[in-house]
């Protein structure tokens, strides 16, 4: 068995370019489960950097003081490849200069259990909340407010002021882990929680924090939920195999996409929002045109791939984590056999690969420049993305599908070649 096809030499694939980790120094004899970094991510502003380093804790660091210690410039070029920096986040508190007024912190927030999930979320004044009665409310979030949700083993989600680091709310309905978390885009603060006790449920933090629904058709865990670009439609993954579109202005579900043959562990939408990424244990990333219900590309771990019966089983090549770059060319994958790929969406091949061991999650910077991926022993590392110019031609295709769908597409009068390039048919 092995990672790359045989018509690929490994030889020419490149080398992603390692930047720098973020390590948590720990105890020799502590090597018990609770270490792990289960999620993390980016500040939609760019601001901060956020994992769960285990033991309970969550920890924020501006994203520019990363770059710094790690010796880049703000664009996200490395001035000393050869070198990447460390930083050690024991005692980061102890000596270090205090910022200037205004500018970001950085946090340790304890959490209280182990934290499964984490997401960044960001407030828009004009996006009124969905409750009819808003009349008044606990919370008024402002233009600069910046939100941290943490979504706990013991069922709870807690949110927190990332500036400040102080507890707002305090979510609890879910009976089990809340393995994912995510915030709409659109700046509305609704956030979709995902669970072990196979649902989903919708909050409304505008709203103090209440639950306006509870999606149920899971059968089993749900490990993952994301957003498409426009707030239209839920993806939520999970034990099962099955990929589960939602429309999220009348919370219905709105079909299953079929394809995977081993439980499925993550979803991210493309930046125009015409694509779906999703990762298995069955070894694939497949990429959907997730309109039509249709497989537009499969990017493969394992080789040769295992046959629908044997893909069910355990083995090596379990891909952990997915994320869409967004420059809306290339996807990251982490899998067990202790590789980071990058892949252009127009190859079948990884563009570039990463040795990364014990790798859980991963996600790109709000540029697109940097991939981070957290590790078992709660440690996240990272690396440039590989680059090239976007053709004209592509930042076209992505402009057009942000306020189209392929159903759109398919009924302009245009040649058909066009028309393929549009909905991705030819990648």
């Amino acid at each position: 068995m092995a990672s790359f096809p045989d018509s690929v030499n490994e030889n020419d694939i490149g080398k992603a370019k390692f930047i720098g980790e973020l390590l948590v120094p720990v105890a020799p004899f502590d090597q018990k489960s609770g270490r792990e970094a289960w999620t993390v991510a980016f500040a939609p502003n760019g601001s901060y950097v956020a994992w769960s380093q285990g033991h309970r804790t969550v920890r924020l660091i501006p994203w520019t003081k990363c770059l710094k210690n790690f010796s880049m410039g703000h664009g996200g070029e490395g001035t000393n490849a050869s070198s990447p920096r460390h930083l050690s986040c024991q005692n980061s508190n102890r000596g270090q200069v205090i910022p200037a007024a205004g500018e970001p912190r950085e946090h340790t927030i304890d959490c209280g259990d182990i934290v499964w999930g984490l997401a960044f979320g960001s407030s828009v004044p004009e996006k009124q909340s969905r409750c009819v009665n808003i009349e008044w409310h606990r919370f008024k979030f402002g233009q600069d407010q910046l939100l941290l949700a943490t979504g706990l083993n013991n069922g709870r989600i807690k949110i927190w002021d990332v500036y400040t680091g102080k507890l707002l709310l305090n979510l609890m309905d879910h009976t089990d882990i809340v393995r994912d978390l995510t915030f709409a885009p659109d700046g509305s603060l609704m956030l979709v929680s995902a669970s072990r006790d196979k649902t989903l449920r919708v909050w409304d933090l505008k709203d103090d924090g209440n639950m306006v629904k509870v999606l149920r058709g899971h059968h089993n865990w749900v490990y993952c939920s994301a957003f498409s670009p426009d707030c239209s439609i839920l993806c939520s993954v999970g034990a099962g195999k099955a990929v589960f579109l939602w429309n999220m202005d009348k919370y219905k579900l709105i079909r299953k996409l079929e394809g995977h043959h081993n439980d499925v562990v993550s979803c991210e939408f493309s930046p125009d929002g015409a694509l779906l990424a999703t990762a298995s244990y069955d070894t694939r990333v497949i990429v959907w045109d997730h309109h039509k219900a249709t497989i537009l590309l499969e990017l493969g771990h394992l080789f040769p791939p295992p046959s629908p019966i044997f893909a069910g089983g355990a083995n090596d090549r379990w891909v952990r984590s997915v994320s869409f770059c967004p420059d809306g060319r290339h996807i990251a994958s982490i899998t067990d056999d202790r590789l980071v790929r990058f892949w252009s969406i127009e190859e079948r091949a990884p563009q570039a690969i990463a040795s990364l061991s014990n790798g859980l999650c991963c996600a790109f910077s709000a540029e697109g420049s940097v991939l981070a991926a957290g590790t078992r022993d709660g440690s996240v590392h990272f690396w440039e993305c590989p680059r090239s110019v976007a053709s004209l031609q592509h930042m076209s295709r992505m402009a057009l599908r942000r306020v189209m769908t392929t159903q759109q597409v398919e009924t302009l009068a245009i040649p058909t070649p066009l028309r393929d390039y549009l909905t991705y048919k030819v990648i």
